[in-house]
């Protein structure tokens, strides 16, 4: 997968432990600290992506609930995305230099 949107890298960020949606958006709030507030919609609209990409699955269904889980190709994923974010940051690095060195 090729540049992911932020709201599928915080879902699988936040799904290193698997988890239902309501608990899903107060984690993907917490772990951004607080940078990011995702609604329902965009959470189910990106849950059903991911599931169809195969990145995450489905644990428990209790009817009331779901609780969903990366999957090995889910994590192969995030960390590849990961990478590729660090790369941009150390690419950009010479901005804060710049800034440093003009005051």
């Amino acid at each position: 997968m090729l540049g992911m949107t932020e709201a599928m890298y915080y879902i699988l960020l936040a799904l290193c432990e698997p988890l239902h949606g309501y608990a899903l958006m107060e984690a993907i709030t917490a772990i951004s600290r607080g940078r990011l507030v995702m609604g329902p919609g965009t959470l189910y609209g990106v849950l059903t992506r991911l599931r169809k990409e195969k990145l995450i699955a489905l644990t428990e269904d209790d009817g009331r609930r779901k609780t969903y889980r990366l999957t090995p190709a889910g994590r192969a994923a995030l960390q590849e995305e990961h990478a590729r974010l660090t790369a941009m940051v150390e690419d950009g690095k010479w901005l804060q230099d710049e800034v440093n060195a003009n005051g």
